[in-house]
């Protein structure tokens, strides 16, 4: 195989993933690794900055690992190519056009850890045009292990997948789908940030179906239920939180979209052989409602990670710091993402400069992500957050409410509801005691109290 057949198989798997074809620093990098080059080498030969070298060439190798379902790194780039070329297992590219959603097959293996079910790729119907691509995953193998086994060996129907946001949810789902792609005759992601009816997410979904429209929408679920037996799907609805109230306690629906909760109840009570994930900060009543020994229902809560990689490809010096740093932003990738360009930009990428200015600045974008979670939280929840921000150690429930004008009711209520939306954490000692984590515990001593 040559330089040429290389670059034109990567680019395909660019092009197929992303939309785009592969720009001069990428092709730089393919065809530097290929001749075994460092990337001090690459970037001196064709003059590119060899930090940036290095994170183009991650961000590659990344989404050529997610393309062909197994690890490829610079250090096996050339080896894994020669391998797949002598393979005659065709790869199956999922189009990313608007227009296309179509599987092209090419002469190079897609690995599973599944077995296909048989005769689907002449049956694959793949909708993923809203979905986002994933270039950086970082260390939920445990959970992409729990979340694949709940869909393919344990046909769980109803998942929420649920934390913080930033904290890496979409990733995780588009993680799983990718690397799970052939096990699904169909796959549907619809994104709710700007939420519809459930009506119309009913035609959407027996649009990409390529099933007529139904007059009601108990004809639809009635509809969607027999694919769902048929056809083993998998649909994704992100960003749910937007269907329910603001200003309220977490979970209850908007008139508009009180279907949603019948729907999601019909879906998982019906018997198939597909699962709908649901992945938003606020769980969904249904997931209360329905008794987990019951029916096949499953909630993965997403907590911040702890590795070091999660700094890596950022630019930042002071390594010994950067276990510091993470724990300050409780491992949210987001967080972490920003505090490292403000790190970059005004502490000449010094972890330690940084951390001895200030241990926890909230940046723009964080501010801007915490006030939209504040104006969802309802007049109890800011009034337990509130008095939670102005003690420095945990404390227990009498003495957060000996200063609250709650009831019983009011105070029990709205504590479960901040938990829901990953704001309190309890802690299990003798007793149990609350608190807001540090990052949350800034925002509203810098932002809020004063108002």
């Amino acid at each position: 195989m040559n330089l040429n057949e290389v670059l034109q198989l990567v680019d395909r798997l660019v092009v197929e993933r992303t939309g785009k074809h592969l720009d001069d620093v990428q092709r730089a990098v393919i065809e530097g690794t290929w001749h075994r080059q460092t990337y001090d080498d690459i970037a001196q030969q064709f003059n590119f900055n060899k930090n940036y070298v290095g994170d183009v060439g991650a961000g590659l190798w990344q989404l050529l690992s997610e393309a062909l379902s197994e690890e490829i790194k610079k250090s096996n780039f050339r080896s894994t190519i020669e391998r797949l070329r002598l393979t005659e297992s065709p790869v199956i590219i999922q189009s990313h056009s608007k227009n296309d959603h179509s599987f092209n097959v090419y002469n190079y293996p897609y690995q599973s850890n599944h077995k296909s079910p048989e005769n689907n790729r002449n049956l694959i119907n793949h909708d993923l045009t809203l979905a986002p691509q994933i270039i950086n995953f970082y260390n939920r193998e445990t959970e992409l292990e729990n979340l694949s086994s709940w869909i393919l060996d344990q046909n769980t129907r109803l998942i929420s997948v649920l934390g913080l946001n930033g904290i890496g949810k979409t990733t995780l789902v588009k993680k799983t789908v990718d690397l799970n792609l052939e096990q699904f005759e169909i796959i549907i992601w619809k994104n709710l940030k700007f939420p519809k009816s459930l009506e119309s997410i009913l035609d959407e979904i027996l649009t990409s179906c390529h099933e007529e429209l139904q007059a009601n929408i108990s004809k639809k679920l009635e509809k969607i239920s027999i694919i769902l037996t048929k056809k083993k799907t998998l649909i994704i609805l992100d960003d749910v939180q937007n269907i329910f109230i603001p200003g309220e306690l977490a979970g209850q629906y908007q008139t508009q979209y009180q279907d949603y909760q019948n729907g999601f109840k019909i879906l998982t009570e019906s018997q198939h052989q597909s699962s709908i994930i649901l992945i938003g900060q606020e769980q969904c009543l249904e997931m209360h409602c329905l008794d987990e020994e019951l029916y096949p229902i499953k909630c993965l809560e997403l907590s911040g990670l702890e590795s070091l990689d999660i700094l890596d490809n950022k630019d930042l010096k002071d390594k010994e710091d950067w276990s510091t740093l993470i724990e300050r932003y409780q491992g949210n990738p987001q967080h972490l993402q920003d505090i490292a360009t403000v790190i970059k930009d005004f502490f000449d990428h010094s972890v330690a400069d940084f951390l001895a200015e200030d241990p926890l600045i909230i940046s723009n974008q964080m501010r801007s992500q915490f006030k939209q979670q504040w104006n969802r939280l309802s007049p109890i929840e800011q009034q337990l957050a509130i008095e939670l921000s102005k003690f420095e150690e945990p404390i227990i429930r009498e003495t957060l409410k000996q200063n609250l004008d709650l009831s019983s009711t009011e105070f029990i209520n709205g504590l479960q509801s901040l938990e829901q939306r990953y704001w309190l954490i309890r802690i299990k000692r003798d007793k149990t005691f609350f608190k807001l984590s540090p990052v949350l515990k800034k925002y509203i001593n810098t932002f809020i109290k004063d108002q």
